[in-house]
């Protein structure tokens, strides 16, 4: 499966690297892409993986996610 999760406060490639970090350590993401200029993180992850803690794993780089 694939989600596009837009964000706020992610402004600079260090924090999207913050991002892509702790996004990649939930478990079933199989990729991630983080994108300061679109103000999104793309998501590749198995089937039963959960979107709460995809979007907790974003939040806890003191990114805010939008829905």
């Amino acid at each position: 499966m694939q989600k596009k999760i837009y964000v706020a406060g992610m402004f600079d490639d260090a924090t999207a690297k913050k991002v892509d970090t702790a996004v990649r350590g939930v478990s079933g993401v199989t990729n991630v892409a983080a994108n300061t200029a679109k103000a999104q993180v793309l998501v590749d992850f198995n089937d039963g993986t959960s979107e709460d803690a995809i979007e907790n794993a974003i939040k806890s780089t003191g990114v805010d996610v939008l829905n």
